[in-house]
């Protein structure tokens, strides 16, 4: 099992030894076989044993492991970044590469303030995002983020240049005989309201998730809604940061998770999915306009990171996105998408603790309650989502847990986010032993 001298997560936890991936298991040193239906935390979107993904990245080994970015670029850093920009939403004109979702949002935060003093408005320094937002664990991208659990105990050390209004969760929060379109409209008008109470002189941007992913279980916005947020900042000169990180890449069906609903960002964080587990990566996605304002000014980005840039990361991530393309990987993120959700539906949608299932593609959440009718939330303290987790793992399958899922105290949800390589019979069982798990803790009869 795992060793006494590693710093766990969890400091009482007794971990298996992952030794091996095939497909979409991971198998273990005892010789256990667990299906990954979450892709970690939504990361493995290739599965554990993609060879045309490892021989790129050994090629690049081969050729040049690492070049410092002060000194060097890479071939493998260009292409891929010429790959992404080309991809991108309209306007996006420069990829900066870092190691992971909370540098890229770092990056962000600290771009938008260097774009507005090279601007000549040195007054715009706040950050607007959501509540049950995540942005990242690094102190910045921390305070960003509207994760309560998250931000507690490290609170006097976070930043009060972030602010927050409400998320976008039509099936949670919506008043009754309310909208889509009017819910979408009243919440992204928090925006506009938030900008006005600060000062529109001192907002630098607004930072959200297409798809909100581990805080609140898979939620996209209502249609209208990133149109409405659009307006709004384009209309006080506030940049638009969306935070793809778990949702992007292919996640929703869609290479950029912004492509469903029509938005064109300022930014766009990247991770995960980019690097497919393969190798560390992550990027900020600039639009053009931003990159000049620095060139034409400073000239200098103030801001970088050891492993930005790395080659071999960035030549995993040109395979892992010619992968996706050249097997047609985004039509199968659609239809085995909505086979698993017609699937988790027709197994749990009259389980009486099983309130929501929602999502695009195959990037799905489960939302428990302790009443179907009435939204109430499980106690806390079961910590049932935790429990449903170790009931998958015993069943030989990973879903990924989280409580606090209403308002940081309140809620539990798991999310499902199988590899994009999935076939119809894999879904079956992923609903299967998905269903299981779900009954061994939430027993249908109450």
């Amino acid at each position: 099992m795992a060793s006494p001298h590693v710093f766990q997560r969890a400091s009482a936890a007794d971990m298996p030894v992952a030794v091996r991936g095939d497909g979409i298991f991971v198998e273990t040193a005892d010789g256990r076989r667990i299906l990954d239906a979450c892709g970690g935390a939504a990361v493995s979107c290739l599965g554990h044993s993609d060879k045309v993904v490892v021989d790129a990245i050994k090629a690049q080994l081969d050729a040049l492991p690492y070049a410092h970015t002060g000194f060097f670029t890479s071939d493998s850093a260009e292409r891929l970044a010429a790959m992404l920009v080309e991809r991108a939403p309209e306007g996006i004109g420069r990829a900066y590469f870092v190691s992971g979702g909370s540098e890229a949002a770092e990056a962000a935060i600290k771009l938008s303030r260097q774009y507005f003093l090279e601007k000549g408005e040195p007054e715009r320094r706040r950050i607007i995002a959501r509540r049950q937002s995540y942005h990242g664990n690094t102190l910045g991208a921390l305070a960003a983020g509207g994760n309560e659990w998250r931000r507690r105990q490290f609170a006097p050390l976070l930043t009060d240049a972030m602010s927050h209004i409400a998320p976008c969760h039509y099936w949670r929060f919506a008043e009754p005989g309310e909208s889509e379109e009017a819910y979408g409209r009243r919440v992204a008008d928090e925006l506009e309201t938030e900008i006005l109470r600060l000062g529109p002189e001192t907002v630098a941007a607004f930072m959200a998730e297409p798809v909100v992913g581990a805080t609140m279980g898979a939620v996209p916005a209502v249609p209208g809604y990133f149109t409405r947020i659009r307006e709004i900042c384009d209309r006080y000169g506030v940049l638009l940061i969306l935070d793809e990180v778990m949702c992007g890449m292919g996640r929703t069906g869609h290479l950029f998770a912004a492509d469903a609903d029509g938005v064109r960002p300022d930014m766009i964080l990247i991770a995960k999915g980019l690097g497919a587990g393969y190798q560390p990566i992550g990027a900020t996605l600039v639009a053009e306009e931003i990159h000049a304002t620095i060139a034409a000014g400073s000239g200098f980005f103030q801001h970088g990171h050891t492993y930005m840039g790395h080659p071999t990361a960035c030549a995993g991530g040109i395979a892992v996105i010619e992968e996706i393309e050249n097997r047609d990987l985004l039509a199968n993120v659609r239809a085995m998408g909505t086979r698993l959700k017609e699937g988790l539906e027709a197994r749990l949608g009259q389980h009486p603790n099983v309130g929501d299932i929602r999502g695009r593609g195959l990037f799905l959440g489960i939302e428990l309650v302790a009443d179907r009718e009435t939204k109430a939330p499980i106690a806390p303290e079961r910590k049932t989502h935790a429990a449903i987790k170790k009931a998958a793992m015993a069943r030989d399958i990973m879903v990924y847990p989280m409580g606090g899922t209403i308002d940081g105290a309140l809620g539990d949800h798991i999310l499902v986010a199988p590899p994009f390589i999935v076939t119809a019979d894999d879904v079956d069982v992923i609903v299967e032993r998905i269903g299981a798990a779900i009954s061994d803790v939430l027993p249908a009869h109450g």
